[in-house]
C-alpha cells in the first residue's frame, strides 16, 4: 500500500468562512419566509388583526434577512480582490483556455468517476469555481428583483434604487415570477453542491467539509511541490 504525506494548508480564511455559513443561514430564511409570502397559508383565527399580524412579521424577516445577504456579498466582492490566493475573483471567471480545459477535466471527474489532473486542485477546482461565479449572477438576479419588488412599500433609499425594475418588465407580475424561478434554481443549485461537497470528501480524503470550519485541508506532498513548480514556471514564461 502506497504511504501518502499529508500536510495541514490554510485555504479559507475567516472572512470567507463567515460568508459562506451566514450565506447558507440566510438563504435558507429568504427561501422559507419567501415562500410563505407567495404562498401565504389561511389562518382561521378570531383573534384581533392586530394580535395576528404573522404576514408582516413574516415580510419584515424577509426583507431584513435581504439586507444581511446584500451585505455580506458586497463584503465577499471586497475580499475576491484583499484576500488569498484561494479566495480570489481568478478562481471563479473563465479567464484562459487552461481554466476552461480543468472545467471539463472535473466534469469527467464528477459525472464518470474519473481519475483526472483536476483533482488536485487545493483550493475550489474549475467547475466549482465557475459555478460559484454563476451562483453569484443568480443572487443579483434575486437582488435586482426583490427589491425591485420591494421599492413601492419601502420609505428607504437603497429599495427604491431598484423602482426601475417593474417598469423595465412591464409590471410587478413577471418581476415577481423571475423571483420565484431563480429561487429554485438556487434550490437545485445547493442540492448539487451538498452532493458535490460530500463526494469529493469520500472520494478525496482532503477535509472538503470540515475545511469551511476550520479553514484547513489536508494536501499531499506531491501535489504542493507540483503546483509550486508549475507557478514557477508560469513566471518564467
Amino acid at each position: 500500500m502506497k504511504t501518502v504525506r499529508l500536510r495541514r494548508v490554510y485555504v479559507w480564511q475567516m472572512p470567507v468562512r463567515i460568508f459562506h455559513w451566514i450565506n447558507a443561514l440566510c438563504i435558507l430564511v429568504l427561501g422559507v419566509t419567501g415562500y410563505l409570502i407567495s404562498n401565504p397559508p389561511v389562518f382561521l383565527s378570531n383573534a384581533e388583526a392586530s394580535n395576528s399580524f404573522w404576514f408582516g412579521t413574516n415580510r419584515f424577516i424577509h426583507f431584513t434577512t435581504a439586507y444581511i445577504f446584500l451585505s455580506m456579498l458586497i463584503m465577499r466582492l471586497y475580499w475576491a480582490f484583499v484576500g488569498n490566493k484561494y479566495a480570489s475573483w481568478r478562481n471563479f471567471i473563465p479567464i484562459n483556455k487552461k481554466f476552461i480545459q480543468k472545467i471539463g477535466g472535473v466534469l469527467k471527474h464528477d459525472i464518470l468517476l474519473l481519475k483526472t489532473e483536476e483533482d488536485v486542485s487545493i483550493g475550489h477546482n474549475a467547475l466549482a469555481g465557475f459555478s460559484y461565479f454563476m451562483f453569484f449572477l443568480l443572487t443579483l438576479i434575486m437582488i435586482v428583483t426583490g427589491f425591485g419588488l420591494y421599492a413601492d412599500s419601502s420609505t428607504w433609499f437603497l429599495p427604491k434604487l431598484f423602482a426601475w425594475v417593474p417598469a423595465l418588465f412591464g409590471g410587478d407580475y413577471l418581476v415577481r415570477e423571475i423571483h420565484h424561478v431563480t429561487m429554485w434554481i438556487l434550490v437545485v443549485f445547493i442540492l448539487i453542491h451538498l452532493y458535490l461537497v460530500f463526494l469529493h470528501d469520500q472520494y478525496e480524503g482532503r477535509g472538503e467539509t470540515s475545511a469551511m470550519i476550520s479553514g484547513y485541508k489536508f494536501i499531499e506532498e506531491e501535489v504542493i511541490e507540483k503546483q509550486k513548480e508549475e507557478r514557477q514556471i508560469e513566471r518564467i514564461a
